[in-house]
């Protein structure tokens, strides 16, 4: 009856853990790629920004190319435009000179006057005055023309300044989107190593749970079919090694249901035997290295596979250095008991036994929930050597 009531505890935890387990791996890579999509997102926008920005500088640049061609040829009608100037004026000099030459005031009178009829004076004196109005007109004509070049010159280099300094703000901007991509695309590439390093644990994580229901299922389908052999031969009257083989179950059973952390060991060397087996500290060694790497396993009942063990599998791969149990604790309580423990011996008792590693200490499976563990040599156990 009680070996039915832990069967049935076993399979209903056994259920609980299959349904319960969080996939924190696939989790974090979920999480991971989510943060590379954000992240590219971002990197696509400002390689778009810099597209953009790029076409900007291209017209820009063109603009300024264009500016400059305004200039030069502005630059040539400002000297034409002064040369014509400075030519009006030297002719407008050179018709004063010419009528002072020629005589002024009285004597330029005296010319109008004797010069015969009203007609011809009055000719002479309009001739005179159409010519000074002439120069005055040109003159002003030239030095209007060439103010005006002046200003369409000097807005054209107005224009060609903030030009140069957008130009100048432009490639400021490159640069700083460049870097900006550049960090992007770093930030990018860190992940992709983050989710192949999350991806490649949660390979692992998955085959390591796929191993441990596998081992479950094999511990409740052997614990099953020896609930049934013993039914079985109680039913039929039963034989001494089946008898003994199911007590030796109930008392581990009972270990399980009654552990509780000790508070401290007994290095209880028990009986000697006359002949006690020779030891050998590198087979010791390899020992108590399998027990170490066990350490932090699951507890299942019936187990011996990687991450899950009862306490007689933990000892049967720790000896043997594979996933085949060798015995029972009644069978290691059967072997040569030693009177000078070393590390790699088996800790035996009732219902119980581990590895022992040294100074009254043990590696075990204890039981469900605790899994396996460093602790003291329990009370009452001896040392034993196969």
């Amino acid at each position: 009856m009680k070996l039915k009531k832990v069967g049935s505890a076993v399979l209903a935890t056994m259920l609980t853990c299959s349904l319960s387990v969080t996939p924190v791996f696939a989790d974090e890579v979920s999480d991971l790629k989510d943060q590379k999509a954000q992240a590219q997102s971002e990197m696509n926008n400002l390689q778009s920004q810099l597209n953009t920005l790029m076409n900007k500088m291209s017209d820009l640049e063109n603009e300024l190319i264009e500016t400059g061609e305004e200039i030069s040829k502005t630059e040539e009608d400002l000297k034409a435009a002064e040369e014509d100037q400075e030519k009006q004026y030297d002719a407008m000099k050179l018709r004063i000179k010419y009528m002072y030459e020629e005589g002024t005031g009285t004597a330029t009178m005296e010319k109008v006057l004797t010069s015969g009829d009203m007609s011809s004076i009055l000719s002479q004196a309009e001739y005179s005055q159409q010519v000074h109005e002439y120069d005055r007109e040109k003159l002003d004509e030239y030095i209007a023309t060439t103010e005006k070049v002046k200003e369409l010159k000097n807005s054209l280099e107005e224009k060609q300044d903030n030009l140069e300094a957008t130009q100048v703000e432009f490639e400021a901007q490159q640069s700083e989107l460049n870097t900006t991509i550049s960090e992007k695309s770093e930030e990018i590439s860190s992940l992709d190593g983050m989710i192949q390093e999350a991806a490649r644990k949660a390979a692992e994580e998955a085959a390591r749970k796929k191993a441990e229901e596998e081992a479950k299922k094999k511990a409740a389908a052997e614990k099953a079919a020896k609930e049934k052999a013993s039914a079985e031969s109680s039913n039929s009257g039963g034989s001494s090694s089946g008898s003994s083989t199911t007590a030796v179950e109930e008392e581990e059973d009972t270990y399980e249901d009654t552990y509780t952390e000790p508070s401290g060991g007994s290095d209880n060397g028990g009986g000697s035997s006359s002949s006690e087996p020779s030891y050998s500290a590198s087979t010791g060694n390899a020992i108590v290295d399998r027990a170490y790497s066990c350490l932090g396993a699951d507890y299942v009942w019936g187990a011996c596979s990687p991450g899950a063990f009862d306490c007689s599998g933990l000892v049967s791969y720790c000896l043997t250095g594979s996933y085949s149990r060798i015995g029972t604790s009644s069978t290691f309580l059967g072997w040569s008991r030693v009177s000078n423990p070393q590390p790699g011996d088996v800790c035996a008792g009732v219902g119980h036994c581990g590895i022992y590693i040294g100074n009254g200490q043990m590696i075990h499976a204890a039981t469900e929930g605790v899994g396996v563990i460093i602790g003291p040599v329990q009370s009452g156990m001896v040392y034993v050597r196969g």
